[in-house]
């Protein structure tokens, strides 16, 4: 039998705690205006902490192999105390569970007056007489849902993750729960859990850490991401009518985790975010994921306030970057706005050997800078740009030095951990971390680089030997790693640090904290990068979403147009044949950073909706694309791309018009003269042919009030 515990209201939300007769406790979320559902006193209870000891049993009923829920361990945990803290404008409701073994878990879940949504964590005690090996430790778990639906819910419930591959990243899967085979079994005892997430150094290497799941009968929406880098999982489980969802560390099973805790010390989980709204929007849902990420983005550099452009060497020299092309460069960029010039991979390997796999030495190259690096910051900084620089400070190449420190580097079964081009340092090391002190944070001070990309191309896999399991050894790794981006920043204060896995595989909200901006994609030169590049408004602040336009000297002025308008979709960075471009080609860009430059309040500040039919295959993509994004100051625009397949008579987004508010597009832009309106609330534009972009600056309401959606 339930009973209610406790509500607390916590703005537009509400947060329930609810116990059984043993003690257990649940935690429940739903929209603070939808009427409160009663407790249902016959359902069974779903506690809100996940673990699981070793030495305790897991749940039968065919879970092992696909879950680690519902152990011995939880059931043991039984309610000691509630306490809510207010302290300010921040309110902290913190819950201890504890068993006859002195095992002891504090649910710490916080709240700040404002914000859409709450953090989450757990931390494990150990205050008995005998170590404890934990297997299975949450961030977060929160059941019923949904509460408004009678029985198991059936054809009401719908998931939303995004799936992600090298260049494909974000795609969004919508799938009814009965597709997983998470609808309610007949005889409701039989675990049905969906386990998803990665395993590995790079955090966005399958899934991103981030769930959506759907009431459409009642238009809410129960949302969570993870801040962890490294392995990680998310579970969507039932037993009989109560779904829940829950996350944080890959377990033992996902993940090859275990962690011993001793008497006396503690263990905490990644932080997790959740939110509860009532809508018909994803884009809506998922914003409010996004304030948390805004919040936590810290102070940024001066430099990164006007969102700048920047521009990237690597799709212009391939890896081969010297002082002599370097200046050629500098010449045709000068007095086009550009505010940051990246020197990317290569500047440090010998001749003939490539630069992916001579990283790890960071020597400059005496061939490609005979005079040194000193000339060639000193012609960047000349030209007026802020000069930065490419590593990847994890890894070494096997053409390296570095590569044979075996004994400063990772290794798995005592042998060191290697894939095809990579091995990787342990950055738990004092050696290690002494020697990136010279070779990385001395080297960005002697020639004094104002940005750093910090590139990662591999993945470890499940962990590395030192710790008590490999997944342990993976997880204090990482942390060593953020620690040290944290160093580079105190050490260098005023750098702009850009996250880069291969593109997109870091876009985590830990490591997005730690970072100024990140790479979006690898998908330099392709036809998709706008669809990547919306899909990552429902996960990143378009803000730190670094977008390439990799222009050719063959590209015709509407694809040099097609490359400039993705880049609107986040912040824009420059590459390729700079050198060899038209006039009419630097007309067609001259013209899109102007653009850019206004819409910039926008990408710093809005809300994004996208439009337009579902891309099924990215790689060649059909139909259209469009995405408006909404300021607070009265500005507004419109990226739309139309893509191959049957061209569609008319597209229609829909603009919202707050009462007395008058709405005009204001400036279009493409490679040539399109026409775009407002009619009857919506943004409306007839194609003339395939592979279009064209870009709109709407002008909401003059009067300069709030007409977000938010």
């Amino acid at each position: 039998m339930r009973e209610l515990l406790k509500e607390y209201r916590l703005g537009d939300m509400t947060v329930r705690y609810e116990t059984d007769e043993e003690k257990h406790v649940g935690l429940t979320l739903y929209p603070a205006k939808m009427p409160l559902p009663d407790v249902r006193k016959q359902e069974a209870l779903d506690a809100l902490v996940q673990l699981k000891l070793a030495c305790d049993a897991a749940e039968g009923c065919y879970a092992p192999g696909n879950t680690m829920r519902g152990s011995e361990t939880v059931k043991k945990m039984k309610l000691l105390s509630q306490n809510v803290t207010v302290n300010g404008q921040e309110t902290e409701i913190i819950t201890i569970l504890g068993d006859e073994r002195g095992y002891i878990v504090s649910h710490h879940l916080h709240w700040k007056y404002g914000a859409s949504y709450v953090d989450v964590f757990c931390e494990f005690q150990n205050k008995g007489q005998k170590e404890a090996q934990l297997e299975l430790f949450s961030s977060f778990s929160i059941e019923r849902i949904s509460p408004y639906l009678d029985g198991d819910g059936h054809e009401c419930l719908t998931v939303h993750r995004l799936r992600s591959r090298w260049s494909q990243e974000g795609c969004l899967e919508s799938v009814p729960l009965e597709k997983l085979q998470l609808d309610a079994c007949w005889n409701r005892d039989s675990v049905k859990c969906e386990r998803f997430g990665q395993t590995g150094s790079l955090p966005v290497n399958n899934f991103f850490p981030w769930v959506m799941v759907q009431d459409t009968a009642n238009g809410v929406f129960w949302g969570a991401q993870l801040y962890h880098g490294s392995s990680w999982q998310i579970e969507l489980f039932r037993k009989d009518e109560n779904f829940a969802v829950s996350g944080g560390l890959a377990d033992r099973e996902a993940g090859h985790w275990m962690k011993i805790v001793k008497p006396g010390e503690y263990f905490q989980s990644p932080k997790a975010v959740l939110t509860v709204c009532r809508t018909d929007s994803l884009d809506i849902a998922a914003d409010r994921l996004l304030q948390s990420q805004k919040d936590t983005l810290g102070t940024l550099p001066e430099s990164e306030e006007e969102l700048p452009l920047i521009f990237n060497e690597y799709c212009t020299t391939w890896g081969n970057p010297s002082h002599e092309n370097i200046v050629n460069i500098l010449d045709a960029l000068k007095g086009r706005g550009f505010s940051y010039f990246v020197i990317d991979c290569g500047w440090y390997k010998e001749e003939g050997v490539p630069w992916d796999i001579s990283m790890g030495d960071y020597e400059v190259s005496k061939t490609l800078f005979p005079d040194g690096m000193e000339k060639t910051t000193a012609a960047i900084r000349a030209a007026g740009l802020k000069p930065g620089i490419w590593f990847e400070f994890e890894t070494a190449g096997p053409a390296s030095r570095a590569y044979h420190q075996t004994e400063h580097l990772l290794k798995r079964d005592g042998y060191p951990l290697t894939t095809s081009r990579r091995r990787f340092w342990d950055m738990n090391d004092p050696w290690v971390t002494d020697y990136l002190d010279k070779r990385l944070i001395g080297m960005l001070k002697r020639y004094g680089f104002g940005y750093l990309k910090v590139d990662y191309n591999d993945t470890i896999g499940i962990g590395c030997d030192g710790c008590e399991s490999q997944g342990e050894g993976l997880r204090k790794n990482i942390l060593a790693t953020e620690a040290y981006f944290q160093k580079i920043a105190e050490e260098i204060p005023g750098i702009v640090i850009e996250n880069c896995a291969s593109g997109g595989h870091r876009l985590e909200p830990g490591f997005m904290a730690l970072s100024s901006m990140a790479s979006f994609s690898d998908a330099h030169e392709c036809v998709e990068i706008p669809i990547i590049a919306a899909n990552l408004h429902r996960v990143i602040l378009p803000r730190q979403s670094q977008i390439w336009a990799v222009i050719r000297k063959d590209d015709s002025l509407k694809r040099t147009a097609y490359s400039v308008i993705s880049t609107f979709l986040g912040r824009m960075c420059l590459s390729g044949d700079v050198t060899e471009l038209s006039k009419e080609q630097w007309d067609v860009i001259d013209a899109g950073t102007a653009f850019y430059r206004k819409i910039c309040p926008v990408i710093k500040d809005g809300i994004s909706f996208r439009y337009g039919p579902e891309i099924t295959c990215i790689r060649h993509p059909k139909g259209w694309q469009g995405l408006l994004r909404e300021g607070t100051n009265g500005k507004a625009f419109a990226v739309l791309h139309i893509f191959d397949g049957e061209l569609p008579d008319r597209i229609e987004i829909p603009v919202p018009l707050p009462e007395n508010c008058a709405c005009i597009v204001e400036e279009v832009y493409s490679d040539t003269k399109e026409t775009v309106c407002v009619q009857g609330g919506k943004l409306v534009y007839e194609p003339s042919e395939n592979w279009k972009a064209v870009a709109v600056l709407i002008q909401m309401n003059k009067n300069g009030d709030d007409f977000s959606r938010i």
